[in-house]
């Protein structure tokens, strides 16, 4: 496995492989470090359909407002690139702030109607500063494939209609959200948890998972906000959550829907903040045929 940080270097290490092999596949999983087997699954599925992984690990401080975690965001570089090396990684391309952003960025990447709603209206610019990102990644890198967790589904859907319509010539390839045993949606921030905020921040997945029976058994005749109400409740009973917002939107689109079945796909999505740790998770529900 080989550790990178100069864009350059990158850039003629990949020049190199696709001189050697002009046919190579590669796969690309973009991350801010901290790794946990969320990421690794990430690796496996790229080990698996591509001939070289190469994974990123950068803290971009585009994406985090002025009163966000971004100086206290847990970093452990040694344990990342062990887990890297364990899950098949060929390159770890971790550069400094000051390698991707030498002078202030004046481009901006706006991706409207996907970003406007969940965490794109309770964290102004934050999906701006993953545009800017992700494209750059994707210049620097050129991969034929990017692996992405559906934990953060609108992530998922604004990155893939920015491929889409700058015509980027990369695969968007979204995999499943993977849990703890318990049934927490692994996250880098699950680290800050207190323990009473840990069992508590269960809540979010245990009622998706209620709600996504019930939305199924009933045939998706539930009114929409009938059903963000009972969650709203269920989580409120909570001592220590604080909900930002419960959403049930069409998916990809993120429209409005007034009943599960106006929808292909719905999504249920959700962040509450538990003490200083804000958590998000969301089940994608397929009603119509």
């Amino acid at each position: 496995m080989e550790h990178i940080h100069q864009i350059q270097h990158l850039r003629n290490t990949i020049s190199n492989l696709r001189d050697e092999k002009p046919n190579i596949r590669i796969g690309f999983v973009p991350t801010m470090g901290f790794l946990h087997e969320g990421h690794a699954s990430l690796l496996q599925a790229a080990r698996q359909q591509c001939d070289i992984v190469v994974l990123s690990i950068f803290v971009n401080p585009l994406q985090f407002g002025p009163n966000e975690d971004f100086e206290r965001y847990p970093r452990d570089e040694a344990r990342d690139l062990a887990l890297a090396k364990a899950a098949g990684t060929d390159i770890v391309f971790s550069p400094s702030t000051a390698e991707m952003y030498p002078r202030p960025s004046k481009t901006q990447i706006l991706v409207s109607g996907v970003t406007e709603r969940l965490c794109g209206a309770s964290r102004p610019g934050h999906f701006d500063g993953v545009g800017i990102v992700v494209t750059k990644l994707f210049q620097i890198i050129q991969p034929d494939a990017a692996f992405f967790g559906m934990k953060d589904a609108q992530q998922v859907a604004v990155i893939k209609q920015l491929v889409t319509d700058l015509n980027m010539p990369v695969e968007i390839v979204p995999c499943a959200i993977i849990r703890e045993q318990d049934g927490l949606a692994m996250s880098s921030r699950n680290v800050y948890l207190q323990p009473e905020e840990r069992e508590q921040a269960l809540v979010l997945s245990r009622t998706l998972k209620q709600v996504e029976q019930k939305v199924i058994e009933m045939g998706g005749n539930l009114p929409a906000s009938e059903l963000q109400q009972a969650i709203r409740k269920q989580i409120e009973e909570m001592p220590l959550a604080d909900i930002d917002y419960v959403e049930i939107l069409a998916y990809p689109d993120l429209e409005p829907i007034e009943r599960m079945k106006d929808a292909k796909e719905a999504i249920i999505a959700l962040a509450v903040r538990f003490g200083k740790t804000r958590l998000i998770d969301n089940v994608i529900i397929q009603l119509q045929e």
